[in-house]
């Protein structure tokens, strides 16, 4: 995992702060996708990530609700 996450990180900092400083024609652009996508992509993922994070806490917060309802009706009834 730690070699998956360096190369990653070296990729994606090559790709996005690097690339600019080579010449357009330069074959190592060839290696990389549009630099738009070196925003878009980590965006993306971040509002992916942060919408699971949500619906998770979400889901916990109404299973406990409905936990501490259920309690409640058996205690009166």
């Amino acid at each position: 995992m730690m070699a998956a996450a360096a190369f990653v990180f070296i990729y994606y900092t090559t790709w996005a702060l690097l690339l600019p400083f080579f010449d357009a024609s330069s074959p190592i652009h060839d290696l990389f996708p549009p630099r738009e996508w070196a925003i878009r992509l980590p965006a993306f993922l971040l509002v992916v990530g942060l919408t699971g994070i949500g619906l998770f806490i979400g889901s916990t917060v109404v299973k406990e609700n409905r936990k501490k309802a259920q309690k409640a009706r058996l205690r009166t009834a």
